[in-house]
């Protein structure tokens, strides 16, 4: 019998040292904040991670970052009105960055899902962060060359999903949880509701359960504005 749920430890256990993780989420949504706490209680340190953003206050990927765990953090969107963490440890020379446009990014986890090795984007030509890069003239216009990522290992966020891992989210919070699901070598997904088998539609499922390993239930997410808001009335008394 196929039954892919399980806790967060177990789930997480064997993520190595220098590890490169996926980790989904635009801001806080799609954001597996709990799976994200579950890593750094298991210890695996000189990460590189692949993300949209550095996180905010001191909770979930800034906690992480905080910890001193990551090593270097591919991201499109490094800096947030509470992003304070990477940002102090970026200027202090303690962790590297990789900018990446956000499309950009997006389209180079899908390529690695797809087994696309790298692909010419118009993108970025012409700025700094075209150097070092292949380029080339498409219909009169540059395009640099881009290199797909793969990753050990992919936490995301879905609303709901069965012990086989089939996976649905939520609006907003989909973003790239299911283009990182297919390019990692272990996907653990953190799911807020866990369907009997046949309950999800299949025509509704967004990604299937050939592209997830670890199914963990947390039925009542973390809230990341209400830890900032925690924040900001204790910097206040």
């Amino acid at each position: 019998m196929i039954d892919k749920i399980c806790a967060a430890a177990d789930a997480l256990r064997d993520v190595a040292d220098g590890a490169t993780i996926l980790i989904g989420g635009f801001g806080e949504a799609g954001s597996p904040t709990e799976l994200i706490h579950a890593l750094i209680d298991q210890g695996a340190s000189g990460l590189t991670l692949v993300t949209n953003n550095a996180g905010n206050g001191e909770i979930g990927l800034a906690r992480l970052i905080q910890r001193g765990r990551v090593r270097k953090l591919i991201c499109s969107y490094p800096r947030s009105a509470h992003g304070y963490v990477f940002d102090g440890l970026y200027r202090q020379g303690r962790i590297e960055l990789e900018l990446v446009p956000q499309g950009t990014l997006a389209e180079r986890i899908r390529a690695g899902g797809a087994g696309i090795p790298a692909f010419f984007t118009p993108t970025a030509a012409g700025t700094d962060l075209a150097q070092g890069k292949e380029s080339r003239m498409f219909n009169g216009r540059p395009h640099i060359l881009e290199q797909a990522i793969r990753a050990d290992v992919a936490l995301i966020k879905a609303e709901a999903g069965d012990r086989w891992g089939n996976l649905i989210y939520r609006k907003a919070a989909r973003n790239f949880g299911p283009a990182m699901a297919t390019a990692a070598d272990l996907t653990v997904a953190q799911v807020c509701r866990v369907e009997p088998l046949g309950a999800i539609d299949p025509e509704a499922i967004v990604t299937p359960s050939i592209f997830v390993q670890k199914v963990v239930h947390i039925p009542d997410p973390i809230s990341e504005r209400a830890h900032i808001k925690e924040l900001a009335a204790g910097q206040r008394t």
